[in-house]
């Protein structure tokens, strides 16, 4: 029988490929990607997955075009100009990973510890983000990476005082009739909690939102409450104050369920609202009545997100609002709780993808990623080790999202650093790459994730072949694993079978594949009888772990590094919440979102900007003693008088100077977690024709 080849195939019928979104948004949404004769021409959520419900982010809808994007890298790249100057020629796989993998081992023979890893939540794959790269720096010996720059004082204080990153159920705050939503602006950046949200304001239920910006978020609510950067704490000890003095409180819930109310109780009666008042900037009444509705209103439910904690005393200041709902027993309704993460309840088997066994007894010093400015620029010394010599970049953006972005420059542009950058695009980082890898997007690989905002794990199928010669990040290290002949068998496990290892049999992989989520059990008020997975089993007021180390073992407020009204040459305090288009800098090259997004903004005050002379629209020169950067003033009642909003991190590139918000930002960490403190920042603005003009006086009196 001869085959028969048609002239004119038919072309194939449309596939839908199931996936999950990878990028850093509690949501973790399912994805449905349309396939034609091999090319993605749709992404959609997944309306089979209840917590997506079909609905997508305007960002991850187009993911397409970040996919087939015509400035995408996809062929290895070798510099050929200098650091920073984005010149680069094209080379092979082969002479790129013989290269890099002579390079690293030449380094790994002296020093091991002069191999740093950079990476974050450029995808928040378990696969991609933290398996065969993990393995191949263990065996290498090289310096650990501590993963701060996100997340790690508000994690830090649920440990501390519920046990882990756990809390509340997010389809439940449907039926919450009180939602404080504190520090997010959720219809941005938690898109699907804000459906949930919505349903209850449909119900009935009173929305507050507690942020110093008055976001879309804080539009649509009921009341805001604009209080000053950092002062959350003060205004959690004052809802406190109020509980008890009116006895506001679930007695029964406190013996039986927490540890440490008396030392508790004398701390939040040292802040009556009066006082916090003061310190937060809001009307005392404003205190008041919050504390009313919240000690009145059952259930009641707190939404954190993580803005509130990139301050000097963020981990304190988490963990005041984390002891609120045991006072009022919150946790007894499955509508009642607290929300910040829920990654802590995934039952993820690390040591089988990171295998830190390869370390075999080494203890590697650690590096942390938001002091990566400082930590380039040292010399070899006892106490820190050797000089980094090479730096592997992959899942992150460095130049661009790190604090006092000056300093990252000068580390990444010296030219005794070899470093490495898996990357899809010509970032700011991978400007100063001596090779840059190309690394395949979400359509193009396996990878299982957890989530931070519900309780599903989620499966990503490849539903396309890789662009151009991209390889997944897996890959990548499986090859390089290869060249310099590491031959445990774990380095050649493939991307599907990483999917498998990430749980093991704690989720029906089966069903992962069958539907590409998988939920959870566990019960709908997990902490109704208490249950905490603290020491003590219980909500912990006191946590004797954080008295151990020497430090406060209760909440309290710790005034901001940079504290306003402290400086005379700097008298606004600034944050730099994320643009709405873009999430971190991934997006920004994105024509179309940037396009939406306009401009690097700076929100301002009209009684700010009235008093420097600076008229909406006008570009700015933002600085303090770290450096400066330029942008557009927006004249606007969403900033509060003496705090502006330096919105979004663009690429330095594509900044008004070379800079984005970054250049103001500072190193130091926070009170818990090791956290950069990026929203505890004092700043001075003028406009750039009175900054010139500044410049021109200075050079006549010289």
């Amino acid at each position: 029988m001869s085959a028969f080849i048609s002239e004119n195939p038919t072309p194939a019928a449309p596939l839908s490929i199931r996936g999950a979104c990878p990028h850093d948004c509690p949501d973790t949404c399912g994805l449905v990607t349309t396939v034609e004769n091999g090319v993605a021409t749709r992404v959609q959520g997944n309306p089979d997955h209840p917590h997506t419900d079909g609905v997508l982010c305007a960002k991850v809808s187009k993911y397409t075009e970040r996919t087939y994007h015509p400035e995408r890298i996809l062929t290895p790249l070798k510099r050929s100009g200098a650091k920073g100057s984005g010149q680069f020629t094209p080379v092979t796989w082969d002479e790129a990973l013989s290269d890099i993998a002579q390079r690293l081992q030449a380094i790994a023979a002296r020093a091991p510890e002069a191999i740093l890893p950079y990476s974050y939540a450029g995808t928040m794959g378990l696969v991609q983000g933290e398996s065969m790269d993990r393995r191949f720096f263990h065996h290498l010996g090289a310096s650990l990476l501590d993963r701060t720059i996100c997340a790690s004082a508000g994690g830090e204080a649920l440990v501390q005082t519920l046990g882990g990153k756990v809390g509340m159920k997010v389809e439940f705050f449907a039926e919450s009739k009180l939602i404080l939503i504190w520090g997010s602006n959720s219809i941005g950046s938690n898109l699907h909690f804000w459906r949930y949200a919505q349903q209850a304001k449909r119900n009935g239920a009173k929305l507050v939102c507690i942020d110093p910006r008055k976001s879309e978020t804080a539009d649509k609510c009921h009341e805001h409450i604009a209080l000053r950067p950092g002062t959350d704490a003060a205004l959690a000890l004052a809802l406190m104050h109020e509980l008890i003095a009116h006895d506001w409180l679930d007695h029964d819930y406190i013996a039986q369920h927490t540890l440490g109310w008396e030392q508790l109780r004398d701390r939040a009666l040292q802040w009556p609202p009066e006082r916090a008042a003061e310190v937060c900037g809001i009307p005392v009444e404003q205190i008041r009545q919050l504390a009313r509705d919240y000690g009145t209103t059952q259930p009641a439910a707190i939404r954190l997100n993580y803005g509130m904690q990139r301050v000097r005393g963020g981990g304190n200041a988490v963990r005041a609002v984390a002891c609120l709902p045991a006072l009022t027993g919150a946790w007894r309704h499955r509508a009642g709780g607290l929300l910040l993460s829920s990654s802590g309840q995934f039952p993820v088997d690390r040591a089988a993808l990171h295998r830190p066994d390869l370390l075999a007894g080494r203890t590697p010093r650690t590096i942390n990623m938001s002091t990566i400015g400082d930590d380039l620029l040292r010399e070899a010394s006892p106490t820190f080790g050797p000089k980094v010599e090479a730096v592997v970049v992959y899942n992150s953006n460095p130049v661009a999202v790190a604090p006092d972005s000056g300093k990252v420059v000068q580390g990444f542009a010296r030219e005794d650093l070899f470093t490495v950058v898996l990357e899809h695009f010509h970032t700011d980082t991978a400007d100063y790459a001596d090779y840059i890898l190309p690394a395949t997007t979400q359509l193009e690989h396996w990878d299982v994730h957890l989530a931070y905002g519900h309780t599903d794990v989620m499966l990503n199928r490849p539903a396309i072949a890789p662009v151009g010669q991209a390889r997944s990040n897996a890959q990548i290290f499986r090859d390089l694993a290869a060249r310099m002949g590491l031959t445990d068998p774990c380095f050649a496990d493939s991307d599907e079978t990483l999917c498998r290892q990430a749980f093991g049999n704690a989720v029906d992989y089966a069903l992962l594949e069958s539907q590409g989520f998988a939920t959870l059990a566990g019960p709908d008020a997990p902490f109704a009888e208490g249950h905490f997975p603290t020491p003590s089993g219980r909500c912990e007021f006191f946590s004797a772990r954080l008295a151990a180390q020497g430090m406060d073992g209760l909440p309290d407020h710790v005034p901001n590094h940079e504290l306003q009204g402290t400086s005379a040459r700097y008298p606004l305090a600034m944050i730099s919440p994320p643009a709405r288009n873009f999430l971190n800098s991934t997006f920004v090259n994105v024509k179309s979102l940037r396009t939406i997004e306009g401009r690097p903004l700076l929100e301002m005050h009209p009684d700010d900007a009235a008093a420097r002379g600076i008229a909406d629209g006008s570009t700015v020169r933002v600085f303090n003693d770290r450096g400066s950067y330029e942008c557009h003033a927006e004249v606007s009642t969403r900033a509060r008088p003496g705090v502006v909003n330096g919105l979004g991190i663009w690429w330095r590139k594509l900044g008004l100077n070379g800079t984005n918000v970054n250049e103001v930002t500072s190193q130091a960490l926070t009170d818990l977690g090791r956290a950069p403190t990026f929203y505890d920042c004092l700043v001075e603005v003028q406009t750039c024709h009175a900054a010139a003009g500044a410049a021109t006086a200075a050079e006549i009196t010289a």
